[in-house]
């Protein structure tokens, strides 16, 4: 078989090297480049480039060649360069099927060598290290040897494989090596030779230094013989000396080192006494002072809630026409009795957003007969959607429209209202008003974890801001602290350095996913500390500590040793898109968001994940069923909202 091999024509084996080297090339640049939400064959994007160097073309080869065979694929550009290499030296090929077999066998094993890595996903954080082909086999060789077998097995394979695809012979290993130890014999001489001559400097320089000292030595016991010239080199030392060593002697009073020693870390405990007379102590204390004040471990008592003057007014509230309202209910009545559906409207109710016009269809109108004209009452009443429903307790039909002026719902209008002032929970939210234009609030802790899907401008930012401003409005750094994840760098930018976040707020990737691990240590520390005070969630806990503060201690009551027990307070970790972490980081973040979801409520750690795709891809079956409590906007497709 002479298929590999060139032909007897040397420049149609130029021109077909030059095609075998720019599609290795080719190849391997697409590999380099690849990114996970290129248009490929199992992805469909709505980009209109792509982002890979070589473009559509090339992102669909990557996809392929990575997705079949992992991190094994750059094997494949390197055999075509190599081929591409032999046609344009015209040199012939040994055993073209040996090197053929040879080559498959070299991408088999290695993709059944890194597949046996299951965990490892080193492509864009998604794709396992040795593609669809390495999990395949490495699950087949896993349960037919068990690990030790297997890596065995795949070794011996892949040395078999090297064997054939290139000329590598063990009896010239010697030859391989010899210049590799010819070359780290000449290092070692060279650097026994250099510390051969540091040492012989080394010893100069020592018998060097001995002659100087006896020299000195020697020119001193000459000097001793002569007094003449001892009284004149002594003399003028023995001058200025005096007021040297009488300014020395006065010295110690003012000297700064045991006022320096009077300041140690530890005089944080004497903060609230008054401070010393003495200038350095008392220049020190406020910077001690401040710094034990902002630790983030312990937030400061004296702490205010804010003000809802900060906060833009509400504006002014305009009164509902209620006679353009009863023209609208006659228009109702009137489109319902032309397709033979009788009844009145008999109340309205009047809502920020909609109206809802309670109908109440005669005897003998079925209710299906009422939902199928929802679009012919939107012809009639020029709305862009109207809502039909039965209201629960009557024996009415709601009937949903929106209206002409939508009331815009401020966020300090609900903050001062009585239902979120009168709402004990620390994790109070100011959800908004109903269409009836009743006030919405609720407590997280109660949900115990939200879900909130929305488009781009849909609301979801405004939701997100909300609630964090809620629990701001409503709870001190000691009751509530919060973990705040925006990889996207724009949302959560205006709460740097509130003094409720534990950390600053995150935006890498990498450490939001060490955050949530620390997440889960910390969930796992309070579980044990409620087990071992016979409490079950973080309100039982929280009273008893407060009963155990409220006891008198007595004088001859004993020192256990252990230190007294503070309450703990609420965890609120809020991610603004979840989609990003989910791409990079998969396995930590789904990993430790399932943990907290399932076990973080009693212990009052809640999350709030916010995205703007839904798909499976980004919450999956672990996620979503940990998670009841779901807000939805508008999303871009009806299988996202059904997600």
């Amino acid at each position: 078989m002479k298929y590999l091999g060139p032909t007897s024509h040397p420049r149609l084996n130029e021109a077909l090297a030059v095609v075998f080297l720019i599609a290795g090339l080719f190849v391997f640049i697409s590999l380099a480049s690849y990114h996970p939400l290129d248009p490929s064959w199992d992805t469909v994007s709505g980009a209109t480039k792509a982002a890979n160097l070589t473009g559509r073309i090339g992102a669909f080869f990557a996809d392929l060649f990575l997705q079949s065979f992992g991190l094994a694929a750059y094997a494949i550009p390197m055999l075509i360069l190599l081929l591409g290499w032999k046609w344009i030296r015209s040199s012939p090929i040994s055993t073209p099927s040996a090197k053929t077999f040879g080559a498959i066998l070299l991408v088999s094993s290695t993709c059944a060598a890194l597949g046996m890595a299951t965990t490892w996903r080193p492509i864009a954080g998604v794709i396992p290290a040795g593609g669809l082909a390495g999990s395949i086999l490495a699950d087949y060789l896993l349960a037919s040897m068990n690990l030790t077998g297997a890596a065995l097995f795949t070794g011996a394979c892949w040395i078999v494989s090297i064997y054939l695809v290139s000329t590598f012979e063990m009896s010239r290993l010697p030859v391989w090596f010899r210049g590799p130890i010819a070359w780290i014999r000449a290092i070692a001489s060279k650097f026994s030779r250099s510390w051969i001559a540091w040492r012989e400097n080394r010893a100069r320089a020592a018998k060097e230094r001995a002659q100087k000292r006896e020299l000195r030595k020697a020119l001193a016991e000459k000097n001793a013989a002569e007094p003449k010239v001892v009284e004149q080199k002594v003399s003028k030392p023995r001058v200025e000396a005096p007021p040297i060593v009488d300014a020395l002697d006065e010295r110690p009073p003012f000297d700064p080192t045991p006022e320096i020693e009077d300041i140690p870390i530890h005089t944080l405990e004497m903060l609230p006494q008054p401070p010393a007379p003495i200038e350095i102590p008392t220049a020190a204390v406020p910077v001690l002072h401040e710094r034990h004040t902002h630790a983030p471990s312990k937030p400061r008592a004296d702490f205010h809630l804010p003000s809802t003057e900060l906060l833009q007014e509400p504006p002014a509230r305009s009164a509902y026409d209620s006679q353009e309202l009863k023209e609208i209910a006659g228009r109702i009545k009137s489109k319902f009795e032309e397709f033979n559906v009788h009844g009145a409207v008999t109340q309205i109710n009047p809502g920020p957003v909609v109206t809802t016009f309670e109908f109440k269809p005669e005897a003998g109108v079925k209710y299906s007969r009422i939902t199928t004209l929802s679009e012919d009452l939107c012809l009639g009443l020029q709305a862009e959607s109207i809502l039909i429903e039965r209201i629960p307790g009557k024996p009415t039909v709601g009937i949903e429209v929106p209206n002409s002026k939508r009331e815009v719902i401020s966020l300090r209008q609900i903050l001062e209202s009585d239902e979120f002032r009168d709402s004990t929970s620390p994790l109070s939210i100011a959800l908004g008003k109903d269409i009836n234009g009743r006030i919405k609030v609720t407590a997280l802790e109660s949900m115990p974890h939200l879900l909130i899907a929305g488009s781009t401008g849909a609301g979801k930012s405004v939701m997100l801001n909300s609630l964090i401003m809620s629990i701001l409005y409503k709870a001190t750094p000691r009751q509530v602290r919060m973990i705040m994840v925006d990889p996207k760098r724009l949302e959560f930018g205006p709460y740097e350095g509130v003094p409720h976040l534990l950390t600053p707020v995150i935006t890498d990737p990498k450490k939001a996913t060490y955050a949530l691990r620390n997440a889960v240590l910390e969930m796992e520390r309070r579980l044990k500390l409620l087990a071992s005070q016979g409490v079950r969630n973080i309100d039982q806990y929280n009273k008893k500590v407060r009963q155990l503060e409220a006891q008198p201690r007595s004088l001859f009551e004993e020192e256990t040793g252990e230190e007294p027990l503070e309450q703990i307070p609420y965890v609120l970790i809020v991610i603004d898109e979840l989609a990003d972490l989910m791409m990079l980081e998969r396995a930590g973040v789904e990993e430790s968001v399932t943990r907290l979801a399932q076990m973080a409520r009693a212990v009052g750690m809640h999350l709030v994940l916010a995205t703007q795709r839904p798909s499976v891809d980004v919450i999956t079956g672990l996620i979503k069923a940990n998670f009841p409590s779901r807000i939805s906007f508008r999303v871009a497709t009806r299988v996202d909202s059904r997600t």
